[in-house]
């Protein structure tokens, strides 16, 4: 089986999404090398079994990786703006990108993040998490420092199953510090093989 990526969209490759990626390899533009995550063996390089090692890069285990619901980006990400009122003044919608710092956590890294859900009147935004590539084409509104309030997606990598109301350790998909972040978890819902998770009050301890 021919090398695939493993979806992160992380566009260090120099293009933005895996699937374009893919494209330009089939084209002779790109080569499956140019992907950091290249390996040569034979199998898909899926973010549960080739990226995520059950450990962080600290070697802290965690119970387990959030990571997208089938078909999305990235695990959906709940934020609150340090400023709530820019997303009604600046007439934030679907489908805009934003900017900003996870500060609210600590997190040193700036992200950037596709509206899935505004809404004007708390500020609260659903977003999904893609590569700062995306917003050279494209718009960007800078919120510059945010609150993670909450993750949603699928458990995987699970070592401690998700058990509502106890704060346990998981590893976002996406995260590019590779820290395990801690969180309630507030809802478990079963849906064939995949066990899809809502975790809030997010930190990075």
């Amino acid at each position: 089986m021919v090398f695939t990526p493993p979806d992160r969209n992380c566009g260090a490759c120099g293009v933005f999404l895996c699937d374009e990626f893919l494209q330009r390899v089939k084209e002779g533009k790109k080569q499956e090398t140019d992907c950091i995550f290249y390996s040569n063996h034979e199998s898909r390089c899926e973010p549960d079994t080739f990226i995520h090692s059950l450990t962080d890069i600290r070697g802290t285990a965690y119970d387990f990786v959030i990571a997208p619901f089938h078909g999305e980006k990235s695990a959906r990400t709940m934020i609150l703006p340090f400023r709530p009122d820019l997303v009604g003044r600046w007439n934030i919608v679907q489908g805009d990108l934003v900017s900003g710092r996870p500060m609210g956590q600590g997190c040193p890294v700036p992200h950037f993040l596709e509206v899935i859900r505004a809404n004007p009147v708390t500020g609260l935004l659903t977003c999904h998490a893609v590569g700062p590539l995306v917003a050279r084409d494209r718009p960007c509104h800078p919120l510059e420092a945010y609150h993670v309030i909450r993750f949603e997606g699928r458990a995987v990598e699970i070592i401690n199953e998700p058990a509502i109301g106890h704060r346990m350790s998981f590893l976002p998909s996406f995260c590019m510090l590779q820290l395990a972040h801690t969180g309630v978890v507030n809802q478990v819902i079963q849906s064939g093989n995949d066990t899809n998770i809502r975790v809030e009050d997010i930190r990075i301890v």
